[in-house]
């Protein structure tokens, strides 16, 4: 398969993109004779997004919370005593369902890689990659078990992710400090949020996963990343719809809008730095690595200007490991013989799209739990192609 015409950040000109096998094979400006090409005007194409920290199977709740909070902790009680049948209602929906979901969430965004913190999802055949190739622990406060699990020398080879410092008072900003005295193996720590930890913490941690929407949402505060970075490689994550918005694009514009990371390390917070602190073959569009590849339109605009003002509306089509994921209507013409898998109609932002499975047979399972469920893609009454 060839993807002709598309504009990638960072470079200049128009290029053409040859995948084979799940690998990108060629990025060169001269053509290439293939019997699938696809060929695209006014696009940019940019390596599938790596987002470094959700909850696949909280995807279903709403934005829970009223107030600020001084941290996670006492967001939690709160939300427990406030919304326990909210909550209950949620998780009567298998696990199984609820994780489906999570990963359209994802895939509808361009998202190709998600970093799942929690238990090991029990869906298989996912349509994006969930990595697990690390320990996950909750939380200092949340996990009684967590000094035991961390100082596992069978767990050496893996990186322990953990919530951390997800607050603004003295108990968030003590607890990293607590994190870092009993890491007594020398583990490699994967921090998420921190918005308590100062320079020197910092120092400890081999990557901190930046979510600022969440944090805003709770604590009306985020981390000190312009300082933070000069410490530790920054990732860039979204939590799920218990505390942000369902589409990363919003968050990432959050992001840019703080200014505490360059356009160029925001850019680099989704694709390469996520690949390479998570191991991962991909997070670049060049010879050899995954073919995890999204192409949206660039509205007239080019480099990161057009990568910043994208939308889901604005994805013309999604690649995850060479498959295509998702693609828009526009595109239906050219892929009539390309495409193999079952793919869906959706309607988002004024296009129609289709997603590979039967994302409408998804949404009535869940609504066959919880009636109330909302969706960001209506049911149109429209046969799968």
């Amino acid at each position: 398969m060839v993807l002709n015409n598309v504009l990638i950040p960072g470079t200049d000109g128009a290029v053409n993109i040859r995948l084979n096998n799940g690998l990108v094979e060629t990025v060169a400006p001269a053509p290439m004779d293939d019997s699938n090409q696809i060929t695209f005007v006014d696009a940019l194409a940019f390596p599938g997004l790596i987002n470094s920290h959700d909850h696949l199977d909280f995807n279903l709740f709403p934005q829970l919370g009223i107030k600020i909070y001084q941290n996670y902790t006492q967001w939690g009680n709160y939300i427990h005593e406030v919304y326990a049948d909210e909550i209950a209602s949620v998780l009567k929906i298998p696990i199984g369902l609820r994780e489906k979901w999570g990963v359209y969430k994802n895939l509808l965004c361009g998202v190709t890689t998600v970093v799942n913190h929690g238990e090991k999802p029990v869906i298989d055949n996912a349509l994006i990659d969930i990595i697990d190739r690390y320990q996950s622990i909750h939380s200092v406060q949340f996990d009684k078990n967590w000094k035991k699990r961390l100082n596992n020398p069978m767990k050496m080879g893996q990186p322990a992710v953990i919530h951390i410092g997800e607050g603004t008072d003295d108990i968030a900003h003590n607890e990293i400090s607590e994190l870092i005295k009993w890491n007594m193996l020398g583990r490699k720590l994967i921090g998420i949020h921190g918005v308590a930890m100062d320079v020197k913490q910092a120092k400890h941690f081999k990557a901190l996963v930046w979510c600022p929407e969440s944090n805003y949402y709770l604590l009306n505060k985020t981390a000190p990343i312009d300082e933070l970075k000069k410490q530790t490689t920054i990732l860039f994550g979204t939590d799920s719809t218990l505390t942000g918005h369902w589409d990363v694009w919003q968050h990432i514009r959050l992001a840019r809008k703080t200014a505490l990371l360059s356009g160029d390390e925001l850019y680099q917070s989704l694709t390469i730095a996520a690949a390479k602190t998570w191991k991962l073959n991909k997070g670049q569009i060049a010879a050899g690595l995954d073919a995890d590849i999204v192409v949206a339109k660039a509205k007239r605009k080019t480099g990161l200007t057009a990568f910043y003002n994208i939308t889901p509306d604005d994805i013309l089509l999604v690649i995850q490991g060479g498959e295509i994921r998702l693609f828009d209507e526009s595109l239906y013409h050219q892929l009539n013989n390309i495409l193999t898998a079952r793919y869906s109609k959706i309607f988002t932002g004024g296009h129609f799209k289709y997603i590979q499975g039967d994302i409408h047979q998804l949404m009535d399972e869940i609504k066959s739990y919880k009636p109330n469920a909302n969706f960001p893609v209506p049911q149109p009454a429209l046969p799968a192609a």
